[in-house]
């Protein structure tokens, strides 16, 4: 259905693929692996067609619909989420739209001269509605909708209201409505709750085309998945298996490749050595030449390519009292809905606690309320004196200006520090973004679940460029 066949692209100075082949089958469904710029979605974007290969070929066979949800959704405002949802669908949306429009005419009094015109184009308009199932197909946007999380209210709500989170979820909906051929999902996961996850891991579990998917969640894609595609140093390696099988497979490649490696360099060794001894022997002048010819026609094995690890170690934080934070009687509604009423709640030093909670529970409420990012309505909130707090909110990109640059970012930061430092740690923590270990938590959390920031402040604290 999709095949790729020698493809070369470069991006400036950047070589991404080098004569990369792989084929996707109907039906088929494929993990999409590799490191942070290996070229994934440059990969998405060709398949798309909204790329081209410098060299080679991507072909997709006749008739084929592919549906692509990236992380980039654009604007979205003036519409409500069904019909955001129903507009990738095609002429559908724009028919729904125009029944609503007539709607309002119809009881509009001072239209009423129009009013033989506007019910003979609205029967006209539902006949075509109806001729393309554009009833089921709203009822079929909502068990979507809701499927991720969406309540009533937040469905028929301008989608212009809804938060960066909330309007990605739109966007995968409308792709998942579309149910095309073949589904490319650049990290479908993001921003979903357990609920909203393990719907949609049902969803694509059912779904009947084909499906290539990256995601950073590697349990979820390994329940998914039957097949890998690995882009590695510009080449596509597909594995035929789950992802615990592709990890398998290659560990065992690079033993084995790691062994042919060694016993290469051992025999290059004694044949070199061979022709350093005797090479100024008129004696062996025939010897030394022919095993100069033959080192000459080897062809030489790489070592495997290994994958850049890398291992934080944080300074212990500071003793904290006993009591982390104590909320008393709290109560907490948003307009007329309540979230908490006479909550008592308690974080006790060394405790680990995990939230969780059906959407529209409260569980963001709680960590910004213990943050202090949010305030009760009524009832105390309590943070030990000695308690140093990071707080990383579900939707923290948000909060940062899209208009800033990464060094202006960091010096309103740390407002104290000098750019030298602050370019060598933005180009430190940009090489680190590139490596897999730490995009397992989408790139913005370490491996201790700390946020950049306190990565950041960390690192200018321990040179001392910052008080700590």
């Amino acid at each position: 259905m999709i095949r790729l066949e020698s493809i070369g692209k470069q991006n400036g100075r950047q070589i991404v693929f080098i004569e990369a082949s792989a084929a996707i089958q109907r039906g088929e469904k494929v993990g999409l692996v590799g490191p942070n710029g290996a070229g994934k979605t440059t990969l998405f974007r060709m398949i798309n067609g909204e790329e081209q290969p410098d060299e080679g070929q991507v072909s997709v066979d006749r008739g084929v619909s592919i549906g692509y949800f990236s992380q980039d959704i654009g604007d979205m405002a003036g519409r409500s989420a069904v019909a955001e949802v129903m507009d990738g669908v095609g002429p559908v949306s724009a028919l729904a739209a125009e029944m609503a429009e007539l709607e309002a005419a119809m009881g509009d009094p001072d239209r009423a001269d129009d009013m033989d015109a506007i019910i003979e184009r609205y029967g006209e308009v539902q006949g075509k509605f109806d001729e393309l199932d554009g009833y089921a197909l709203d009822g079929r946007a909502r068990e979507v909708l809701a499927g991720l999380g969406f309540s009533a209210e937040m469905m028929d709500g301008d989608v212009g209201k809804l938060s960066g989170g909330w309007k990605m979820r739109v966007a995968l909906a409308r792709i998942l409505l579309m149910r095309p051929d073949m589904l490319l999902l650049d990290e479908p996961s993001n921003h979903l709750d357990i609920e909203s996850l393990i719907w949609l891991e049902s969803f694509l579990k059912g779904f009947e085309g084909a499906i290539l998917m990256t995601s950073h969640d590697r349990e979820f894609m390994n329940r998914i998945v039957g097949k890998i595609i690995e882009i590695d140093g510009g080449t596509l390696t597909s594995y035929s298996g789950d992802y615990e099988f592709y990890r398998e497979q290659r560990a065992l490649a690079e033993v084995q490749q790691q062994a042919q490696f060694e016993r290469q360099q051992a025999m290059l060794a004694k044949e070199i050595a061979f022709i350093e001894r005797f090479k100024a022997r008129a004696s062996h002048a025939a010897q030394v030449q022919s095993r100069v010819k033959k080192l000459d026609k080897i062809d030489r094995v790489e070592p495997p390519k290994r994958q850049q690890t890398v291992r934080f170690e944080f300074q212990p934080a500071p003793r904290s009292g006993e009591d982390v934070a104590t909320l008393r009687n709290v109560h907490k509604s948003y307009g007329a809905r309540r979230i908490y009423e006479g909550l008592d709640f308690q974080v006790r030093r060394g405790e680990r606690w995990c939230v969780m909670g059906v959407n529209g529970a409260g569980k963001s409420t709680l960590l910004k309320l213990v943050a202090g990012a949010s305030e009760p309505d009524y009832g105390s909130v309590a943070r030990g004196p000695s308690v140093r707090m990071g707080y990383f909110a579900q939707h923290a990109m948000e909060l940062l200006d899209g208009e800033s640059t990464i060094l202006q970012w960091l010096e309103d930061a740390f407002p104290q520090a000098g750019q030298a430092p602050l370019r060598a740690l933005a180009a430190t923590l940009g090489e680190l973004l590139t490596v897999e270990v730490m995009i397992e938590l989408n790139g913005l959390v370490d491996l201790e679940g700390r946020s950049a920031t306190s990565v950041a402040q960390q690192f200018l604290a321990g040179h001392g460029l910052i008080g700590a």
